[in-house]
């Protein structure tokens, strides 16, 4: 309510009753105050700016964060596994061969069109410019123009460490130059990028992975040429499940990470709000340096690694994660889901498709319109989806997300669910038709995916 709204309310309360609202507010602002000392009467930090921050401001701040920001976490990257000496490679200070920029686009990494000089781009158009050649990578790194991935350079030029930030994996281009190059898409799965791939060039991965997983090196090569581009696998690094029981790999699939306001839980398994997901992949998954606290990892027989490590009491100074989630939130939270282009489905099967999901189909009895997931508590047991609990179980909540839908036309490469079990839509809607015994038509289930490419 408003500042004006606020007084005429107290003004209309009886004298007595003003009085008691008086009290409680001076007590608010003196409990305030002894916060603000703390228990031992120390006065903390004041608040960063991206705390004071609101409105625009609070978002063009998160949009910077997300972007750009590390966390510090280029003395994993770079100085742990030593990732910037692979990608400058033997003939520039480094090691092996360098990581040219075709190999990084090969590998998902993405390049923006709009970070590039004049000049290069120009030099670019008239393939004045060596792609075969990790030289040029290093130049694109100098320029902030690789999506994701954050180069540190000292006075002579020599690439000294290496950090990645959110958009490494929630980031594309819409290819407007050439494949892999053109204008940011903020927020998009980048189910190109092969995480697995581009960590196995560490040459230290040797004593930092395996030391923390107790496997031999040709076990962690194994698990991370098995996931393939588009996937990615956050609990390995706290339960060692590297492999579903069937054989597949346990990764999952990149999400997008736009469309998520008024979404109650933000991961496949319902991990937590979108905050809290931040802070723990900032912190236990990107390395950066915060604070990250959560009991449900103490809990040894589901996460042993983490428990052992105490990952759910991460406590770093200074801490560099912290003060920036409030505006990292914002921005991913107006980060709306892309409109479908012109022609990209057929409008007559959609606007069938529509009534089938909100009727016969009963699609929407979960995925609530217009959010497309529950306006609650949206979180279902396996036995409701009609799958195994192998992913579910790896999460403290032991169950699984209805996945809001808009902009599923973004994140069709790698297939559906968490783990790309279905391969297409259509194979989703038989999955349900099934399971549910709905009774639908080869002709229904085709204006159902309609429906869904039209979200």
């Amino acid at each position: 309510m408003s500042g004006n709204h606020s007084r005429q309310s107290a003004e209309a309360l009886p004298r007595t009753l003003r009085l008691a609202v008086l009290v409680a507010v001076g007590f608010a602002a003196a409990l305030a105050v002894a916060l603000a000392l703390g228990g031992g009467g120390r006065a903390q930090a004041p608040p960063s700016p991206a705390l004071r921050a609101s409105g625009a401001d609070l978002v063009s701040t998160g949009k910077d964060v997300f972007r750009f920001d590390t966390f510090g976490d280029e003395d994993f990257w770079g100085g742990a596994l030593q990732l910037n000496q692979a990608i400058a490679g033997a003939a520039n200070g480094g090691v092996g061969p360098g990581v040219s920029p075709k190999t990084a686009l090969a590998v998902g990494l993405k390049v923006d069109v709009d970070a590039l000089p004049g000049a290069l781009v120009s030099d670019l158009r008239s393939n004045k410019v060596n792609l075969d050649d990790p030289a040029t990578t290093l130049a694109l790194l100098k320029l902030n123009a690789v999506v994701g991935l954050k180069g540190v350079f000292n006075g002579s030029g020599r690439l000294t460490s290496v950090g990645i930030t959110c958009a490494v994996c929630h980031s594309v281009v819409d290819d407007s130059f050439a494949p892999g190059i053109g204008h940011r898409l903020d927020g998009w799965a980048n189910r190109d990028l092969n995480v697995g791939a581009i960590v196995s060039l560490a040459p230290k991965l040797d004593p930092v992975v395996t030391g923390a997983l107790g496997v031999d090196l040709p076990t962690v090569q194994k698990v991370l040429s098995s996931w393939g581009p588009g996937k990615f696998d956050a609990e390995l690094f706290l339960d060692r499940k590297a492999f579903q029981p069937d054989g597949r790999s346990a990764a999952t699939l990149i999400p997008p990470a736009f469309g998520l306001a008024g979404v109650n839980l933000h991961t496949w398994t319902g991990w937590g709000s979108v905050t809290q997901w931040n802070a723990f992949v900032a912190n236990l998954e990107m390395h950066g340096k915060g604070t990250y606290l959560d009991s449900r990892l103490d809990n040894a027989a589901q996460f042993p690694i983490a428990a052992a490590n105490g990952a759910g009491h991460t406590r770093n100074s200074p801490d560099l994660i912290t003060s920036k989630l409030p505006a990292l939130a914002a921005y991913e939270e107006v980060l709306a889901a892309p409109t479908p282009p012109a022609g990209s489905f057929n409008a007559a099967a959609a606007k069938r498709g529509a009534v089938l999901f909100a009727g016969k189909a009963g699609c929407a009895t979960c995925h609530v319109l217009p959010l497309t997931t529950e306006p609650g508590f949206n979180l279902h047991p396996a036995p409701d989806v009609g799958i195994d609990s192998f992913q579910a179980d790896r999460s403290p909540t032991h169950m699984y997300r209805t996945a809001p839908l808009h902009g599923l036309w973004t994140h069709t490469k790698g297939g559906f669910y968490h783990d790309g079990r279905f391969p297409t839509l259509l194979d989703v809607v038989d999955h349900y038709d099934s399971f549910q015994t709905l009774g639908l038509t080869p002709g229904e289930k085709q204006d159902l995916v309609e429906y869904l490419k039209s979200l």
